[in-house]
Parts: structure tokens; C-alpha cells; sequence
């Protein structure tokens, strides 16, 4: 299920290489993946993803959030946010929270309010609190 937090940024769970072209039909022109290989049996790998992206003309970063979200984690948000320009982002995790979370405070460092960041997570159906006190 795709979640939208802003007009340009969406978040998910995982995505799979046969997704990757409907995707960019939607818009999509970067995709973010959070997920580190090997999480759980039978995801695909990073690099299936990244193939597809590159021949559906998508962008692909490849941040894997692997014990809670850090500081390398957020810049990295940061540059892909910045990177979009006025297309659309997609970042995905196995449930899409990590992305979220990682979306709302690359949000934060950039200035966004943290009374802003917290709505939108909401309005997106995640509860903020699990990072409340970094925004």
C-alpha cells in the first residue's frame, strides 16, 4: 500500500522489480529503498530493483535502515528529497514506517516544523511518538 505524505513524496512497503515500470507510469521518478538485503527470505535483492529502475528511467538510492534511523540515514533522505527536483519520491521498507520516519526527519533538518512533520505522518496513518522526541 502506497502512502502519500506531500505532494511529492510517498512512502511503502517493499516493492518488487515487475512494480518498478507501473511506478513510473505513476509518476514516480526516484525510488529510495530502505531496506537492507537479506531482511527477511524471499525479498528481492537491491540490485534486481535498481536494474529496473534504471530501465524504466527511475532513479534509485539504495539506504538501508538496518538498527534505527541515523544521521548518514537522514543526509541520504536529504540528497534524494533534493535530487527529485519537482518529480515524485518513493521510499519503501518492509512496512514503510522506516521510510516515514526517515522522510519526516530529512523534513525536520530541512527546516520543516516539528508540529508540520507530526501531521503529516498522521494524516498518513503513522504515529509519531516512536520519534517525537528527535523532531
Amino acid at each position: 500500500m502506497i502512502r502519500q505524505l506531500d505532494d511529492r513524496t510517498l512512502v511503502s512497503g517493499q516493492v518488487a522489480p515487475h512494480e518498478v515500470a507501473g511506478l513510473a507510469e505513476q509518476g514516480i521518478t526516484m525510488l529510495v529503498n530502505n531496506r537492507p538485503d537479506g531482511e527477511e527470505d524471499g525479498q528481492p535483492f537491491a540490485s534486481e530493483i535498481e536494474e529496473a529502475a534504471a530501465q524504466a528511467g527511475i532513479g534509485y538510492r539504495f539506504v538501508p535502515i538496518i538498527r534505527g534511523i541515523g544521521p548518514a540515514d537522514i543526509d541520504e533522505m536529504q540528497k534524494a528529497l533534493r535530487e527529485v527536483g519537482d518529480g515524485k519520491l518513493l521510499a519503501f521498507c518492509r512496512s514503510g514506517t522506516r521510510s516515514a520516519f526517515a522522510v519526516a526527519l530529512a523534513k525536520r533538518e530541512e527546516g520543516a516544523s516539528s508540529e508540520e512533520v507530526s501531521n503529516c505522518l498522521a494524516a498518513a496513518g503513522f504515529d509519531p511518538a516512536p520519534i517525537a522526541h528527535l523532531l
